[in-house]
Order: C-alpha cells, then sequence, then structure tokens
C-alpha cells in the first residue's frame, strides 16, 4: 500500500470517529479501491472498528454524552445477531453486491445529513428497537459493518436522540457488534493479513484525533465531500467488475 492508502484510512477513520462512526463503510469502500480479497476484508474492517470506535466512546461516555438506556433495547438483538451474521459464509459476487449498496446508502446518509436536532427527546419504543437491532446486527457480522451509519439517521430523525447522544450510542453499538462479527469469525477461522497491523495503528490514530475533536470541539463537516467521492468510487468497482 502505497502512502496515499494510509492518508485515506486515516482521513476515514477521522471523519467517521469525530460522530461516533468505527469507519466500517469507509474502510472497506477503500480495500475494495486497492483491491483486497473480499474473504479479508470483512475481518479487517470488524478489526478496525473495534479500535476507531472503542477511542471513539471513550470520549463520548468522558464527555458525558452517553445514555445507556438509548441503546440497550438495540444490542439486545443486535450484538447476537452480528455473531449470526458472521457465520454466514457467502459468495464474493453477493457479498461485493450487498456491500455496493450498504456503501451508496452510506453516501447518501452522509451528504444529506442534517445538523438540525430537536430540543426535547423522546424514549423509542422497545418493539422498533428490537427490529431495527437485529436487521443492523446481521447486516453488520454479515458484510463487516458496525451498523452505526445505519442506526444514527434514524435516532435524529425520530428525535430520540441528541447529535452527541447519538455518536455516543453509535460508537458503543459499533464497537459491540464488531466484537462479536469478530468472535464469530475467529470461531470459523480468522484470516488477518499482517499488513493489516499498519492499517490498524493508522486508524487508531485518525479515531483519537477525530474522536477528541467530534465530542469535545468541532465536527469536520468538508471532509465528508472527499470521502464521499471515495465511497462512490469503490460501490462503481464492487458492480462494475
Amino acid at each position: 500500500m502505497d502512502i496515499t492508502f494510509f492518508l485515506l484510512l486515516f482521513l476515514i477513520a477521522f471523519l467517521y470517529s469525530s460522530v461516533g462512526h468505527g469507519g466500517a463503510s469507509g474502510y472497506l469502500a477503500l480495500l475494495a479501491l486497492y483491491g483486497v480479497a473480499p474473504e479479508s476484508m470483512r475481518q479487517t474492517a470488524l478489526t478496525l472498528n473495534v479500535f476507531v470506535s472503542g477511542i471513539a466512546f471513550f470520549n463520548y461516555y468522558k464527555a458525558r454524552h452517553f445514555r445507556l438506556g438509548l441503546v440497550l433495547p438495540f444490542l439486545i438483538t443486535s450484538v447476537p445477531l452480528a455473531f449470526l451474521g458472521a457465520m454466514v459464509s457467502i459468495k464474493p459476487i453477493v457479498y461485493k453486491n450487498i456491500l455496493g449498496g450498504v456503501l451508496l446508502i452510506a453516501v447518501l446518509r452522509m451528504l444529506l445529513e442534517t445538523n438540525a436536532e430537536a430540543k426535547t427527546t423522546k424514549k423509542p419504543p422497545l418493539g422498533i428497537s428490537l427490529l431495527v437491532g437485529a436487521a443492523l446486527g446481521f447486516l453488520s457480522g454479515l458484510i463487516g459493518i458496525g451498523g452505526g451509519i445505519i442506526l444514527s439517521p434514524i435516532l435524529i430523525l425520530m428525535h430520540w436522540a441528541t447529535l452527541k447522544e447519538t455518536a455516543a450510542a453509535s460508537a458503543f453499538l459499533i464497537l459491540l457488534n464488531s466484537l462479536s462479527g469478530l468472535l464469530a469469525l475467529n470461531i470459523g477461522g480468522l484470516c488477518f493479513d499482517s499488513p493489516a497491523v499498519l492499517w490498524v495503528i493508522t486508524g487508531f490514530a485518525g479515531g483519537i484525533a477525530g474522536s477528541y475533536f467530534g465530542s469535545f470541539r468541532l465536527r469536520p463537516a468538508l471532509l465528508k465531500y472527499p470521502l464521499a467521492a471515495v465511497l462512490i468510487l469503490a460501490s462503481i468497482k464492487l458492480f462494475v467488475f
């Protein structure tokens, strides 16, 4: 991997962690652009997720934005379904098509993101939380994401959490889903490339910087446009090649 890869990896971790995400969709897009084999993409993205979402959660928790009661109903179904999803073996072409679709969703979520938040929030209905958590968990394990890229807009649009509370909740959900998925992959025979150690270090550094600025200072919104371009290019490559 050249220096551009590591710079993009750092920026992806920085941007995603600034809003409480692990960054798996960005990592998967980058790995797809650089031709990493699908069978090793899932565990690499989940591993990066653990480190980046972990430091993001720490900073948001330290800043007192975390509410366990908000995210707990989602976790009840999300974590075990992430384990089951990671146990499913799918063909590379199917994996690429699903991932390509998820990346396009991530682009829309990123470009249509709003900073508007409700003055008051309400408690999420238990039944809906369990269903959403189950869907997010299974998808997380199946392709190697944490689920925060989908959970965040739901929490904001439904007025279930503030922006900072959403970031903290998403970081915690991503952390546990990623750990659950990695556990399942380890049971099934984990395939981890040695260069990934450097990727984790780079992503961890970006996560430290991004989560600090996101939880205590500013949200680096301008970075989302070049990242969206990376996601679109990766999605096109996954669908076409």
